[in-house]
Order: C-alpha cells, then sequence, then structure tokens
C-alpha cells in the first residue's frame, strides 16, 4: 500500500466504527422507545403476588353560567324576554294599587327560570341587577319602584340545584332607578348552584300619562343581572 492510499483506508476504518456506534445508539433507542410505551407489568416466576398499576386524572376546567329567562344550560342565548304589563284592557283599574300580573317570559305569566351555576368561587359574591334609570315613555317616567317580585320557587333543572336563588334586592323592591341591587351568594366546596322561578308584578300605585313605557334600553327597561367569579 502506497503512502497516498493511506488516508483514504484510515478513512474508511473510521467511517466503519462510527456507523457501528450510529446503529447501536439507535437500537438502544429503539429498545428504550418500546419499553415507554407499555404498560406496567409484573411477571412472578413460581408462587407469589403479581401487581400492575393505572393512573387516572380528571380535568374539570373552571365555568360560570348565569340564566335569566330563555337558555339552554351551559350555552350562549342572545334573545332577551319581555315581561308585559298592560293595561289597555282594563283602564278603570289603573293606579287603584291592585297589582296586576305580566305576561311574557320563558316561564310564561310574567315569570322567568333563573339559574347561577359556577364552580371557582372563593369566597361569597354578589348577583346584581343594573338598571340605567326609571322607565320612560320619551317625556314620563315611571319608576322601577312599582316592580315587585314574588318569594322565589324552586324548580327543577339538570344538574339539580343546591339551592333556591334569590332575587337581588328585596321583594318589594328588586330593582332601583340607575342603580343596582344585589344579593350575596354562597360557594359550597367553591361551587354555587342554585336557580328558582321569578315572577314579577306591577304595583300600579299611581296614575301615569299614556304611553309605553321601557320596552327598549333606550327608554330605560332593560335589566342587566351580572355575577363575577375569580
Amino acid at each position: 500500500m502506497n503512502v497516498a492510499q493511506r488516508p483514504v483506508a484510515s478513512s474508511i476504518q473510521r467511517l466503519t466504527r462510527t456507523s457501528r456506534l450510529v446503529a447501536g445508539a439507535l437500537a438502544i433507542g429503539l429498545v428504550v422507545g418500546a419499553g415507554s410505551a407499555r404498560a406496567e407489568s409484573n411477571f412472578v416466576n413460581g408462587a407469589g403476588t403479581a401487581s400492575a398499576r393505572l393512573l387516572f386524572s380528571v380535568v374539570i376546567p373552571k365555568f360560570l353560567y348565569l340564566q335569566v329567562g330563555s337558555g339552554t344550560p351551559l350555552t350562549n342565548n342572545t334573545a332577551i324576554d319581555t315581561i308585559l304589563f298592560d293595561m289597555t284592557s282594563t283602564p278603570g283599574a289603573i293606579g287603584t294599587g291592585t297589582p296586576q300580573a305580566g305576561t311574557g317570559g320563558d316561564a310564561t305569566g310574567g315569570a322567568v327560570t333563573a339559574r347561577v351555576l359556577g364552580n371557582n368561587f372563593t369566597a361569597a359574591t354578589n348577583l346584581s341587577a343594573t338598571t340605567t334609570g326609571a322607565m320612560s315613555n320619551g317625556t314620563s317616567t315611571i319608576s322601577w319602584s312599582e316592580i315587585s317580585v314574588a318569594s322565589p320557587t324552586a324548580i327543577t333543572v339538570t344538574p339539580a340545584a343546591a339551592a333556591t336563588l334569590q332575587h337581588p334586592g328585596t321583594l318589594a323592591a328588586p330593582f332601583a332607578d340607575g342603580a343596582a341591587t344585589t344579593v350575596s351568594l354562597t360557594p359550597v366546596g367553591r361551587v354555587i348552584n342554585q336557580a328558582a322561578r321569578w315572577t314579577f308584578s306591577y304595583k300600579n300605585t299611581n296614575i301615569p300619562a299614556s304611553g309605553t313605557y321601557g320596552a327598549s334600553l333606550a327608554n330605560g327597561g332593560q335589566v342587566t343581572y351580572s355575577i363575577v367569579m375569580p
């Protein structure tokens, strides 16, 4: 072998050794990879006890659901229900102080389904009901003090409610003109799961000027309910 051939031979030998090392590494990698994919097992040769284990994990995300009126649990619904008190057919009763039942609402008869369901409350929190001002017909107003709510009644929902949901404020004054009324809700194990049926009435204590009052956000007829969860 001449001198010019030696570097070539040495290179071939180095390449051969490198290829063997790479092949060996690949073989080891394949063995380790296959072993890590197996479930645990235990083989006992002869008398003894064999055992194997599994791990389980359940992931529950934080969520908050508020429903007042129409709605499907844990979904969004953009429809806004209307509670209507129309005294067109009974003008002689206007201002007599006889409470008037409403129509509309998802539960009909001026009643709505109300529900709060959330799972990450670290302390008691408020459910609020906010108005932008008195209800207007464009020139005159009717105060929200003319609206009352009956004692909440328990309802059947899925999952079942743990308590009956109280309305913000009081039964006689559930709303305030241009302000918020509130009710405190206390979680159990970080969960608030309360529901009820709320039924509203018009107190009818005075004789307002004719017209349609409220019925839109612009005329002060909208109530916004809200609750905050961390």
